[in-house]
């Protein structure tokens, strides 16, 4: 059977209005209610504390809603529970009921740094000794940890030494993000310098999710269903990637999910592959927005996707070398209808009190003085919600002369 044909510019709007941007942003305060609906739609929002601007996992929401509190997303996620932390697409917020879903790769989990596991097979006693601290004296982070030692004298040289060149730095940082990803502990707070605060997870998570147990094929279906509706449409290789599912293993239940009913098969215009439509999909007559989007965001976090998609070409270029950055350091898209038409790298700088754009670029086909305006109107917005007073535009790039106009303006 010949699948439905579907026009670049539909699966476009589709993919954005699964996202949330078929419609403006609230008016008024924005409340724990709108924050949860946002999470719940879009399914997970993948975690990053990059502070060059704002924590890229804050500026998601921001895009959708507007300026909100952002104590707001923590007692969302760490007071009421509605949410937790889990590897996801990667170390991501996810709600509760899906933690369950995500349990059958706990049970594989690779632990991180890759080679750690050395050290988690050899000193058994101390990796348990963790588990029984968390237990007895409720939740810690790993300075807390850290300052308990070891429980033998022969243990602590080893406990105590760094790990270079990893992200999690000390050895009990790197245990308990073992326990985490494992399934054993969970998090439970972020401190005011976002250090991770670590409790047992069945403290953490209500026990009708704990204590469910799905079989793993059937994980699989529930994880491309909810991949299926925050894409609205996609292929195999996207719906896969929005919870990091091999695609070899996607595929064979992308079949069934067929089968069942559940998703439909289409073929979007220029796509070599065929897609999958969610049944809730919505297709909008247009899309009407303006946002600047996260390095991390769900629309453009898989390259293949946002090049099909948008005809653009997007890499995060923080952990390149600045020699050989083609647009800076931290680059964001700005959407404007249902269209990437520019990206700007920005900068916080928060002792000036100042929004720094070093660098702004236009994308091609677009016309530059109704983006600049539209840009200009969004940058304006992001400096108040960072309580910063003004905004600087240096002179790179193709675009920062009329942004820079149309700022001053």
């Amino acid at each position: 059977m010949p699948l439905k044909h579907v026009s670049l510019d539909d699966a476009r709007r589709i993919a954005l209005a699964a996202q949330g941007f078929d419609r403006p942003r609230p008016r008024g305060r924005i409340s724990a209610t709108h924050l949860r609906r946002t999470l719940q739609r879009l399914g997970l929002v993948q975690i990053d504390y990059v502070n060059v601007l704002v924590p890229a996992h804050y500026l998601v929401l921001y895009s959708r809603l507007g300026p909100y509190d952002r104590s707001l997303l923590h007692e969302v996620i760490y007071r009421r529970r509605d949410f937790t932390e889990q590897w996801a697409h990667e170390a991501s917020i996810v709600p509760v009921a899906t933690w369950p879903l995500l349990r059958h790769r706990m049970e594989v989990h690779r632990v991180r740094p890759y080679g750690f596991e050395t050290f988690l097979k050899k000193q058994p006693a101390y990796v348990d000794w963790v588990v029984v601290q968390v237990r007895a004296r409720g939740p810690l982070t790993a300075d807390d940890l850290a300052e308990l030692g070891a429980p033998t004298e022969k243990l602590r040289a080893s406990v105590a030494r760094r790990i270079e060149g990893a992200w999690h730095g000390s050895v009990p940082r790197a245990v308990l993000e073992a326990h985490f990803g494992r399934g054993v502990l969970a998090v439970a707070e972020r401190r005011a310098n976002f250090a991770r605060v670590y409790d047992l997870v069945e403290r953490v998570l209500p026990a009708e999710h704990h204590s469910h147990v799905v079989a793993r094929e059937e994980a699989q279906r529930e994880l491309l269903l909810l991949a299926a509706r925050a894409h609205g449409i996609g292929t195999a290789a996207d719906l896969a990637d929005y919870y990091r599912m091999p695609v070899s293993q996607a595929r064979p239940r992308l079949t069934e999910l067929l089968a069942a009913r559940k998703l439909r098969g289409v073929q979007v215009e220029g796509w070599r592959e065929p897609a999958y439509l969610h049944p809730e999909a919505r297709l909008p007559r247009r899309i009407d927005t303006a946002a600047l989007l996260a390095p991390f965001d769900p629309v453009i976090w898989y390259r293949p996707r946002a090049a099909r998609l948008f005809n653009f070409d997007y890499r995060v270029e923080i952990f390149v070398p600045k020699p050989k950055r083609k647009w800076g350091y931290y680059v964001l898209p700005f959407l404007l209808g249902d269209r990437i038409a520019a990206r700007v790298d920005l900068r916080a700088e928060r002792t000036e009190r100042r929004l720094l754009v070093p660098a702004a670029y236009l994308e091609p086909g677009t016309e530059p003085g109704a983006v600049a305006a539209a840009l200009a109107t969004e940058l304006r917005l992001l400096a108040r919600w960072l309580h910063l007073d003004s905004i600087s535009v240096e002179r790179r790039g193709n675009f920062a002369r009329p942004l820079a106009a149309a700022v001053r303006a």
